[in-house]
């Protein structure tokens, strides 16, 4: 594979979420990323081979690591490998043998990333959960929704995605510079609640400074404002709107055909009910397509809420190839776009143990 990670080898050992893509990412740049995968026709818990993104760009190996010859032969492969990513909870690695104690003790230069939602240490470090679990203990859910009903999930994009998986890579591709200038390898402890609690940075500065009030579709940027949510037209269909800045809240009025003279003040929060309900009255008064067709050419922050579905065929993310074909599936292309060495589809998922004769070969592995 191309690519500006083609000199960079991972071992991935088998699981699901965050971790996985993590290692996909990085494969998406060229990594050549090994995934350690349980012997046998399936990976627990995955999709089948054709409908599993995370793990496309790699290659994979099945190894028994409760057996004598699984562990050796992970050890041996990390002795080659730049980076060692591991979704385990915490010990697990080390009653494998296969702790970062040992791996870098072979390999000095090793970066060791170990990706969990409690984090390596803490009271809840053993215990399970998933990314609902993580965002709620930082305050992330408890912000989302509407304040007559229960905090709404946000997908699993928050600690998963958000939180786990790209400050894995982050973490990663930094200790990885600092390896390759100075020939020291290093332990990554990538805790989904960090990295979340990390992406709440404005949010707890405005709660600190009076200027978040706590209560759900009450705020700036949580739908409460009425120059930011989400209206339904007329056909039952969704309208997002982001009329934050002064021109683009006169756009919207304007949109609306609404006199700012005769509207209370946005600025005094007490008035944001009844403008919301103004706004919502004018919206389901056309069908969605009418108001993007009057929208067209305005500066307002103004958008169709699109569904997954309807995604693929947008016009927009048509012309930029945000969606690619390949092996029979429609993909995310690979993100962001780098001019000189872009990312790029090369394999599907490959079944379990598919490339175990090469993998041994490439990585130098006699005898496995």
């Amino acid at each position: 594979m191309a690519g500006p990670l083609q000199d960079v080898k991972v071992l991935e050992f088998g699981g699901i979420g965050p971790a996985p893509f993590a290692g996909g990412y990085l494969a998406d740049f060229g990594a050549d990323v090994v995934r350690v995968d349980r012997p046998g026709p399936d990976r627990p818990m995955t999709a089948p081979p054709e409908f599993d993104f995370y793990n496309r760009n790699k290659r994979s190996i099945a190894l028994d690591l409760k057996s004598e010859e699984g562990p050796e032969t992970a050890r041996r492969l990390a002795t080659e490998a730049d980076i060692v990513i591991e979704g385990y909870r915490p010990g697990v690695m080390e009653r494998l043998g296969l702790g970062p104690d040992v791996l870098l003790g072979a390999n000095p230069r090793l970066v060791f990333a170990r990706m969990t939602g409690w984090g390596q240490s803490g009271p809840l470090a053993d215990a399970v959960g998933h990314d609902i679990n993580y965002a709620a203990i930082t305050g992330a859910l408890h912000a989302t929704g509407y304040p007559d009903r229960p905090p709404t999930p946000a997908l699993n994009l928050v600690a998963d995605i958000g939180g786990g998986a790209m400050y894995l890579v982050s973490g990663v591709l930094m200790a990885l510079h600092h390896a390759r200038n100075t020939g020291k390898g290093q332990v990554i402890d990538v805790a989904m609640v960090d990295g979340v609690c990390h992406m709440m940075s404005a949010f707890q500065a405005m709660t600190q400074g009076g200027m978040w009030s706590g209560r759900r579709h009450d705020n700036s940027v949580d739908g409460g404002s009425p120059d930011y949510g989400v209206y339904v037209a007329k056909d039952g269909l969704y309208i997002a709107v982001g009329a934050m800045e002064p021109q683009f809240y006169a756009g919207l009025l304007e949109l609306l055909e609404l006199d700012p003279q005769a509207l209370p003040d946005r600025a005094d929060r007490a008035n944001w009910p009844g403008l919301r309900a103004l706004f919502a009255e004018r919206f389901a008064s056309r069908t969605r397509d009418e108001w993007l067709a009057r929208a067209e050419g305005r500066e307002i922050c103004f958008s169709a809420v699109l569904s997954i579905a309807e995604a693929w065929d947008d016009p927009h993310l048509r012309a930029r190839g945000t969606f690619e074909e390949f092996a029979g599936r429609l993909h995310p292309a690979p993100a962001p776009r780098l001019s000189e060495t872009p990312g790029e589809l090369v394999r599907p998922t490959p079944p379990v143990d598919a490339d175990r004769e090469a993998i041994l070969a490439d990585w130098r592995i006699r005898g496995a």
